[in-house]
């Protein structure tokens, strides 16, 4: 019979072997899998990151709501990504992402005393119309029209304008998926007239006077990077569902069109203005509607209209302060970050210096440069064990996963004031080109006083409630569960 001495040798002896034989299984084995899971820390399956070949659809949204499927344009589930000669790169759509960013800058912080320059911006916007400049990952379908035709639609928290191309596409369209709307063919499209006091609502609908053709009033909407959409000021029925239908929607029918929007048929605006489909629809939804953005291109999320929204009680609101400089945009109060459950030094002020908007257009959310370097220095401390990767476009904090199963990821939470908080899904810390280039989905502002933007990345999977009448928005984790 063993003594008590020879049975602790024993077990020091197998514990000892166990700990060489699970090194050596790593060192020997093609790829390395995490040890442990502190609560701080998400374990990350890889795969759970990349998305897949094959559609996956979500469950929708509230049956009790118009709920609309929310499809990334480029992903499996999209008939636009079936026209993959047009589809950019990884690469290509972060490029494509910053002149999103500079278009956001341009109108809130042109400076008229300096001819219109960027105010605090080192970066020069194109200077001519890009076909192949896209903004906003993710569209959904709708019906436009007697009888109806089904168009498939950017959806813009930081537009108001809804527009769409048509025929006869008088000076230009750009190449779209579906066929072009015939406003000839639709027995309840009707022009606005000049005479209308609706034009004269364009101004500050799209940032331009209204002009006239004839007797019909005109719009014209330019976006930062020279883009536009310039047409006829019309109304027609729009149905966002087969039971919620809007007769008299007004929205741009577009006959001189160009970039930003390839492959799409237009855009849906969901800013602030009388114009937007929010205002529009107000008196049947109350100026409530809710997002959820899948965690990858590979499966699908919702946007959703009416009441209901925020009545769950895992949805936290913070204010979404009215910005005069900007009163299309849904600006919000953010105040700290935290990595790892550390909180950042970075001081409240370095926030509030130029202010916040969340936006469904832009890919990589924009932080103060204090603030970046903060989140950044704590990150990379945070992931040292892991290889480096080059820089990717406007990211520059990468690592090669290559030989990984699975990573311990840092948690990176969001605080805003009155106490909402965001702690980021995993598929909302990274923005992956592949999986030898894994990339923190942040990136810095080159001054203080260009707006953060709180970007699409980051609101992966999570209910996004915009309570507009209300003047809050609200977050709740597992939106496409």
């Amino acid at each position: 019979m063993a003594t008590p001495i020879s049975t602790i040798f024993l077990l020091k002896f197998l514990l000892y072997s166990a700990l060489l034989s699970s090194k050596r299984g790593l060192a020997f084995q093609g790829r390395k899998t995490a040890l442990s899971t502190p609560s701080t820390l998400h374990n990350v399956h890889i795969t759970s990151l990349m998305p897949s070949s094959v559609c996956s659809p979500s469950p929708k949204g509230d049956d009790k709501r118009a709920s609309l499927e929310v499809i990334h344009k480029h992903g499996p589930c999209s008939k636009l990504s079936q026209d993959k000669g047009r589809s950019p790169s990884r690469t290509q759509m972060l490029d494509q992402d910053e002149s999103r960013v500079n278009s956001i800058r341009s109108r809130l912080a042109k400076n008229p005393a300096d001819g219109g320059k960027l105010k605090g911006s080192k970066v020069t916007l194109p200077s001519k119309s890009g076909s192949t400049i896209g903004t906003g990952n993710y569209v959904v379908t709708v019906g436009l029209g007697t009888p109806k035709r089904d168009l498939t639609f950017i959806f813009d928290t930081g537009s108001d304008l809804t527009w769409t191309q048509c025929e006869p596409c008088a000076r230009y369209c750009y190449h779209q998926q579906e066929p072009i709307f015939n406003p000839s063919k639709s027995t309840s499209y009707t022009n606005i007239s000049c005479s209308s006091p609706t034009c004269d609502e364009l101004k500050s609908g799209t940032g331009n006077s209204p002009s006239c053709s004839a007797s019909t009033c005109v719009y014209g909407i330019q976006y930062g990077d020279q883009s536009y959409s310039v047409g006829f000021f019309a109304q027609d029925k729009l149905a966002l569902t087969s039971t919620d239908v809007f007769n008299n929607f007004l929205f741009g029918c577009g006959q001189n069109n160009r970039g930003l929007f390839v492959g799409v048929a237009g855009l849906i605006g969901l800013g602030r203005n009388a114009l937007s489909l929010v205002s529009q629809t107000a008196q049947k939804y109350g100026k409530l509607f809710s997002y959820c953005l899948p965690s990858t291109s590979s499966s699908t999320g919702y946007l959703t209209f009416g009441s209901g929204g925020g009545t769950s009680k895992a949805v936290k609101f913070t204010p979404s302060l009215v910005n005069s400089q900007g009163p299309s945009f849904y600006f919000l109060n953010l105040i700290a970050i935290s990595v790892g459950g550390r909180k950042l030094s970075t001081s409240a002020s370095v926030f509030s210096t130029a202010g916040t908007i969340i936006d469904s257009g832009t890919v990589i959310s924009r932080l103060p440069p204090t603030a970046y370097s903060d989140l950044r220095a704590s990150f990379q401390q945070q992931m040292s064990k892991y290889p480096k990767a080059a820089p990717a476009s406007i990211l520059d904090t990468c690592y090669d996963f290559s030989q990984y199963d699975t990573v311990d990821v840092p948690k990176i939470n969001l605080y805003f004031s009155d106490g909402a908080e965001m702690d980021l899904d995993p598929s909302g810390i990274f923005y992956i080109l592949n999986i030898s280039q894994v990339c923190l989905a942040f990136a810095g502002n080159s001054d203080a006083t260009d707006i953060a933007i709180l970007g699409n990345v980051q609101q992966k999977t999570f209910d996004v409630v915009y309570d507009v009448a209300g003047g809050r928005i609200g977050f709740a984790p597992g939106g496409c569960e």
